[in-house]
């Protein structure tokens, strides 16, 4: 057994001796048509480049790239170089005040204050403030490049005592499923948004709910993929990518931290799936964001996570036939250059097909 499988076979069994097994009833919401069949329609990616030291490369030409699906060549139909002048970004910057302990969440929000007055307030994308609270999701809908603006509206945003948290009452599939239904509505706004969008969430994650402990009926699992391939699909329509900030990261154990990991090749198989594949860190890679540990710089962390939307290369192909619904594709890009390192959204489904909700 690798050291990757050992360390996370025991950080599944750690996990299972502190929660208890989940109920038979699945945590996950029904979820609405991912769109139009993606089978049809050319694959958009937005794929950013760096060197290894996270330098941004802008001056490529198409021959340098390679796009493989499923470990195929496939033809590019389109490219160039973009910045926001030509196509506009719009930022959501949220903080999670259900997943991240009480006394860390004023850290949180005195952090994304640093990092909103930088630059004597002046934002580089229009950029709107939400919260995940008891009260469901809550979003700024006006956007500004104003941060001093933004600030003040943060300052003013009570995030008070909870009765939702890591250590209250509630079960670990309760915050799960207030989690992800309150990502389909957030997802769902960010769709009606021109552009680029980036949702940045300043959280440790919702609970993973992975191994031996959690044991899945055929049901679970089924709802489990639908709604994989949904946030897949509209992510990738709608040009939205994840970016998670952790703010505990360094204080969590690291089994916690980078458990993840484990769950980010695709969910290609509905017998494999697991809740950790809709886990916030993993759709956050998938969709071609960033997921970073903090190092106590949240505002750095977000600065960084930001550096994307300054220039990006936009490189279109068309898929290969659809064999059948809901098949994933692996999409890797490769660059003639070496020292390298290119980044977008790490699959798609061919032909998304809408789960049936009439039962």
């Amino acid at each position: 057994m690798t050291v990757t499988k050992c360390t996370c076979a025991l950080f599944a069994a750690l996990f299972a001796a502190v929660l208890p097994a989940v109920a038979q009833k699945s945590p996950l919401p029904a979820i609405s048509p991912p769109g139009a069949s993606a089978s049809s329609q050319r694959i958009h990616l937005d794929v950013v480049v760096d060197t290894r030291s996270g330098q941004p490369v802008t001056n490529l030409v198409q021959q340098d790239f390679t796009i493989l699906d499923n470990k195929s060549p496939r033809p590019i139909t389109s490219f160039r170089v973009v910045t926001p002048a030509q196509e506009p970004v719009e930022v959501i910057l949220l903080i999670d005040a259900i997943n991240t302990p009480y006394e860390m969440v004023a850290y949180m929000r005195d952090q994304t204050v640093k990092f909103l007055k930088t630059n004597e307030g002046t934002l580089a994308h229009p950029t709107s403030i939400a919260a995940l609270t008891d009260d469901g999701l809550e979003i700024e809908k006006s956007f500004s490049t104003n941060g001093n603006t933004l600030s003040d509206i943060l300052q003013h945003h009570v995030i008070g005592l909870r009765e939702i948290n890591r250590g209250s009452q509630w079960s670990g599939n309760d915050r799960l499923t207030l989690c992800i239904r309150d990502l389909h509505q957030l997802v769902a706004y960010a769709a009606t948004l021109p552009g680029r969008k980036i949702i940045l969430y300043i959280s440790p994650g919702w609970p993973l709910l992975s191994g031996p402990a959690f044991y899945l009926d055929s049901r679970q699992q089924q709802q489990i993929f639908d709604n994989v391939v949904y946030f897949s699909s509209q992510l990738r329509q709608s040009s939205i990518a994840l970016y998670d900030v952790n703010p505990i990261g360094v204080s969590e154990s690291m089994f916690m931290a980078n458990y993840y990991e484990s769950f980010l090749n695709g969910l290609s198989k509905l017998s494999n799936a697991q809740y950790a594949d809709l886990s916030l860190q993993v759709l956050a890679v998938q969709s071609g964001g960033l997921t970073l540990i903090s190092n106590s710089d949240v505002a750095g962390m977000i600065r960084m996570c930001l550096n994307d939307a300054n220039s990006w290369y936009e490189i279109t192909f068309d898929p290969p036939p659809a064999d059948k619904p809901n098949q994933y594709h692996h999409i890797e890009v490769r660059l003639k250059q070496s020292g390298l390192v290119a980044r977008t959204r790490t699959g798609y489904y061919s032909n998304p097909v809408a789960p049936d909700l009439s039962h």
